[in-house]
C-alpha cells in the first residue's frame, strides 16, 4: 500500500502551489520551504515549468489537493465521490460532509492532533475513544451523539503542544470541543464554507463527470 513519507509532504505543497498542512505546527514555522522559498514546484527545473494548464489540468489538481489534505488514496476518494451521488441534497455538499466527518479529520479540526497524519497515527495505536470504546479505524464517518476523547494517559507527552492549547485556537461551528476532557461531538453538519478556501469541489465533480 502507497504512503506519504515525512520527506515528500513538503513536495507535495509545492506542487499544489499552496499550504496542505501535512506536517502540523512545521507548516505555521518558519522552517516551512514555502515560507522560504515561495511555491516552486518541485524538482530542479521547477521554476521552468510553468505551462498554462488544459481545463484537465486544472482538474485534476483540484482533486490531488484535496486527496492530499485528507490523506486519502485515489480509490478511496473516488468511493467518496461515488457515495456522495447517492445521497439526497448537492454532490459536492455530500463529499464535503462525508470528508470533513472522517474520524482523523475531525481530530484534526478540533485541535486534538498536530495534523491528520498524525491523527491517523494516534487512532491506529489505539489512543482515541468513541463514545469511551477504543477506535482504530481513521475512515470511521461520525455521527450525532458520538463523543471523541483522547486517551490521555497515552498521549500525554504531547497534550502541551496540541492546538487545542492554544486559547487563540478556533473550532469549526459545527464542532462541540470539551478543551478540559479533550474531547469533541458534532453539533451539525459540515458546510461548504468551511473549505471553500482549500478545496474547489466544483472542479472536483467536473474532473469525475468528464
Amino acid at each position: 500500500m502507497s504512503r506519504i513519507t515525512l520527506e515528500s509532504k513538503c513536495r507535495l505543497c509545492r506542487a499544489a502551489g499552496t499550504k496542505l498542512f501535512l506536517k502540523g505546527s512545521r507548516c505555521l514555522s518558519g522552517k516551512c520551504p514555502i515560507e522560504k522559498k515561495g511555491a516552486i514546484p518541485p524538482g530542479m527545473h521547477g521554476i521552468k515549468r510553468a505551462k498554462k494548464p488544459t481545463d484537465y489540468g486544472i482538474q485534476l489538481r483540484a482533486k490531488q489537493k484535496a486527496k492530499r489534505i485528507y490523506g486519502v488514496q485515489e480509490t478511496q476518494f473516488h468511493n467518496y465521490y461515488l457515495k456522495a451521488k447517492t445521497l439526497p441534497g448537492l454532490v459536492g455538499v455530500n463529499l464535503v460532509n462525508l470528508l470533513e466527518k472522517r474520524l482523523d479529520n475531525v481530530l484534526y479540526r478540533a485541535g486534538l492532533s498536530l495534523s491528520r497524519s498524525n491523527a491517523k497515527q494516534i487512532i491506529s495505536h489505539g489512543h482515541v475513544l468513541v463514545n469511551d470504546k477504543t477506535l482504530n479505524i481513521s475512515s470511521y464517518v461520525i455521527k450525532k451523539g458520538d463523543v471523541i476523547s483522547l486517551d490521555t494517559k497515552s498521549v500525554s507527552s504531547y497534550l502541551d503542544n496540541l492546538m487545542i492549547a492554544d486559547k487563540d485556537f478556533k473550532t469549526p461551528d459545527w464542532l462541540d470541543v470539551n478543551k478540559t476532557k479533550y474531547s469533541v461531538s458534532l453539533l451539525s453538519e459540515p458546510d461548504l464554507s468551511d473549505v471553500s478556501q482549500e478545496i474547489d469541489v466544483n472542479l472536483i465533480i467536473e474532473y469525475y463527470s468528464r
